[in-house]
């Protein structure tokens, strides 16, 4: 199979037609596309770490670190650089490729803790790793700071379609994540966007979200697919285990209709057992979060030696970064 052109004017009725196609063929199509864009046997191993934890004044259904909801994430005020540092140098030493670092804020400020994550991005770039902030919304001159310091990648996800975005948040609007993402794109950063699936949404959400991230002018180059994590405390915390055909049938599509991204595995995983892993490695993804509690939600995480074993046992290996970086420029 020959690359297929890059198409950014997918129609909805084109996502729903491939998300609902029989599961062993959508399946085998997604891994037919991954392999033609992609070595698949390689996953890239990446690290989050929460700089700043809780606190946010953000109304986010699914998250454990909005102010407003009493879960049992303890607020954590923006970690000293060292600290940030020797997670960075244990996950490259595990393997990972790209370290993430989160923090709790409804927007960037221009002020001393700003300055502290523009040094900390200076000093994990110079240890060689890929380097990727989730920081909330940011202006122009911010990203244009980020990137002068080195940042590789910007997370800054959909969560969920348009359309269903106010049943899950109201302190902000789906045009201010838009926003945002353009920015990062502007100042020359590359974009990591995806969403979570399991928030009582319709498969019609599911292709909202990634028909407008498969139609943006250049596809980021991450679509993370988390699973709802589901929080004590929050107001989606008695929702259902997210189905794993469900997560396989979001992947499998996200790889066909953007497929030179990297698609993530994300949030979740911790409640998937390898074989459920695996269908979604079979559908596409090609990276996965691994290291101790570090995820976006605060949420465990498997382990790096539970996830090596899992590699192992499919035969996969953890991707090697290259010089001029993994993430393919489709634009």
């Amino acid at each position: 199979m020959e690359k297929q052109l890059l198409r950014h004017d997918w129609s909805k009725q084109e996502l729903l037609d491939i998300y609902n196609r029989p599961l062993l063929e959508l399946v085998y199509q997604a891994a037919t596309v991954h392999r033609c864009w992609h070595n698949p046997q390689e996953v890239q191993i990446s690290t989050l770490l929460s700089v700043k934890t809780g606190g946010c004044p953000e109304d986010c259904s699914y998250c454990g670190q909005a102010a407003r909801y009493h879960t049992d994430i303890k607020v954590q005020a923006l970690l000293p650089i060292q600290t940030v540092l020797a997670h960075a140098k244990k996950a490259k030493e595990s393997g990972s490729t790209r370290f993430c670092m989160a923090a709790a804020w409804r927007e960037v400020r221009d002020n001393r803790d700003f300055d502290r994550v523009i040094e900390m991005v200076e000093e994990v770039n110079a240890m060689g790793l890929q380097v990727c902030c989730t920081l909330g919304m940011l202006s122009s001159d911010q990203a244009a700071r980020l990137q002068q310091a080195g940042l590789y990648a910007y997370n800054h996800n959909l969560d969920t379609s348009e359309e269903f975005y106010d049943e899950i948040i109201s302190t902000r609007k789906f045009d201010n994540r838009l926003e945002t993402i353009n920015n990062v794109r502007k100042a020359g950063i590359t974009v990591c966007s995806g969403g979570i699936i399991g928030l009582g949404e319709r498969v019609e959400d599911r292709i909202s979200m990634l028909r407008t991230l498969a139609n943006m002018e250049v596809h980021p180059e991450s679509v993370p697919i988390n699973a709802l994590a589901r929080v004590a405390g929050t107001p989606l915390a008695e929702m259902p285990k997210v189905d794993v055909w469900d997560m396989v049938r979001t992947i499998a599509t996200a790889r066909i209709v953007m497929p030179a991204s990297m698609v993530r595995l994300s949030a979740g995983r911790i409640e998937m057992d390898n074989t459920e892993q695996a269908w979604c490695f079979m559908a596409g993804a090609n990276s996965i979060f691994t290291g101790e509690r570090q995820t976006l939600l605060v949420t465990p995480n498997p382990g790096v030696d539970e996830d090596m074993n899992m590699l192992y046992e499919l035969g996969l290996k953890p991707m090697v970064l290259e010089k001029e970086g993994l993430c393919s420029n489709n634009g």
